[in-house]
């Protein structure tokens, strides 16, 4: 088995990116937010443009990044996965600095990000900052600057998925078992894919200390709920 977990909104309280360009970006990064919503842009395009927009120094990232908190029961989620020898790895299209610095403050294994990754160039009011997308692909179903598809699909044996957002919908109907809330479970209801609602890594932790190692696929929305 292995499990993967989107991080704005699924580990952090907060979308971390949005967090930041409403305390720092220029006012243009909504007039991006609105075009990448409407499809104009692709979700690659939309974040470099945005994180181009943010005029803070490091120190003051660094400090605001400090407030953003994650759900309390994932440090131990994190825990499990690492004593039960399951590879957990965080697959987000936000930024790879900011994952980093939030998890920092909290006591947890080594964990991989797959993630955008983020350049600082110059220092106090000069600072700008860049957005790297290492790990896009041309073919991606959503334009998104970190292909979650691709890292899911080349996983073996089971996969688990948990994630909330509109930046996990290409990914929905890729793992064996999908955990979702928030708009990814009104976006999996739609379209009639399989999935368990959770509110927090808790209920994640319970399914797995209950079910694994039972195969875990689930041909419909209904019978994946009555896991729950």
């Amino acid at each position: 088995m292995q499990v993967f977990c989107d991080f704005d909104g699924t580990i952090s309280v907060q979308d971390a990116t949005d967090f930041i360009l409403s305390r720092f970006a220029d006012p243009e990064w909504q007039d991006i937010e609105a075009q990448w919503k409407k499809g104009a842009v692709g979700s690659a395009e939309c974040m470099q443009r945005q994180v181009a927009l943010i005029r803070a120094t490091r120190q003051e990232l660094d400090t605001a990044l400090d407030e953003i908190e994650i759900d309390p029961s994932f440090v131990a989620f994190a825990g499990y996965c690492c004593s039960q020898g399951i590879p957990l790895t965080i697959l987000s299209d936000g930024v790879d600095y900011f994952i980093h610095r939030i998890l920092a403050r909290h006591r947890l294994p080594p964990l991989p990000v797959i993630a955008n990754q983020l350049t600082i160039c110059g220092q106090n009011g000069n600072t700008r900052y860049h957005l790297a997308l290492p790990f896009s692909q041309a073919a991606c179903e959503s334009g998104a600057g970190m292909c979650k598809c691709r890292c899911v699909r080349a996983a073996a044996g089971t996969r688990l998925y948990v994630g909330d957002g509109r930046s996990d919908f290409c990914v929905a109907d890729k793992p064996d078992l999908l955990f979702a809330k928030g708009n990814l479970a009104q976006y999996c209801e739609r379209q009639g894919i399989a999935f368990i609602r959770y509110r927090r890594f808790a209920d994640v932790t319970r399914a797995l200390k209950t079910r694994v190692p039972t195969p875990l696929r689930c041909p419909t929305e209904t019978s994946a709920r009555a896991l729950a």
